[in-house]
């Protein structure tokens, strides 16, 4: 049993079956585990296996690297210069990437999200709507639609001693789940603000419509509209 505010109802109460996300249930983290046949990567390559590869001309400095996988960008999103998008990846429909952004593999950057200058992207989802503008760096995270990353903000995947990521109570500290994952970053329901320079610890998990204050660090599992001040 999931714990409580961790559902996909709880953060991403606006998805429904159909739209160019991936599918995700019961521990939300589990999308996750780049070794799972329902994780992002797995549902992502079959995505992009079935849409084929598309990629539009160039901009000055933009690469786009698919020897490692299929790059499918939308028709209507818009590529900055200087952008380097790597395989597996797909940019949906009005989505952006800004100039110097860095979309590395397993990046599924949804319809109208944005990828925003210099900002680095990994193993990630930007849900529809959720931007990501500038600055800053977005790890084996999820954002819902309507978050938005203040400039610099960087959402921490990995312990510095390598272990597994645990999920806590942020007021407590209370032990809710052992994540399993060596790397997990953030996953922001839909609406969270977040101030500039604002660094997550691995595994936060933020309700909907929660927030913190710019220069903060984030940990835990943030209740939803709670506003992190310190």
């Amino acid at each position: 049993m999931p714990p409580v505010g961790t559902t996909v109802q709880d953060l991403f109460p606006s998805l429904s079956g159909n739209g160019d996300w991936p599918a995700m249930s019961g521990d939300i983290w589990g999308v996750l585990d780049p070794n799972s046949t329902e994780g992002l990567m797995a549902q992502l390559e079959k995505m992009l296996a079935s849409l084929g590869s598309a990629m539009p001309e160039p901009q000055p400095g933009t690469v786009f690297d698919d020897s490692n996988g299929i790059i499918h960008v939308h028709s209507n999103a818009k590529i900055g210069p200087g952008v380097l998008i790597e395989g597996p990846a797909y940019i949906g429909e009005n989505a952006e990437i800004r100039q110097g952004a860095y979309v590395r593999k397993g990046s599924w950057i949804c319809s109208r999200a944005v990828v925003g200058h210099c900002t680095e992207t990994k193993h990630s989802v930007l849900l529809p709507d959720a931007k990501a503008p500038h600055f800053n760096y977005v790890g084996d995270s999820i954002l819902g639609s309507g978050v938005n990353l203040g400039a610099g903000c960087k959402l921490s995947n990995l312990r510095n001693d390598g272990r597994n990521i645990l999920i806590r109570d942020a007021d407590t500290g209370e032990l809710l789940e052992d994540s399993g994952l060596r790397k997990f970053g953030a996953i922001l329901g839909e609406g969270v603000q977040l101030g500039c320079n604002v660094v997550t610890n691995p595994g936060t998990i933020m309700g909907m419509e929660s927030g913190a204050w710019p220069n903060v660090t984030v940990s835990g599992l943030i209740k939803p509209g709670q506003t992190v001040k310190e």
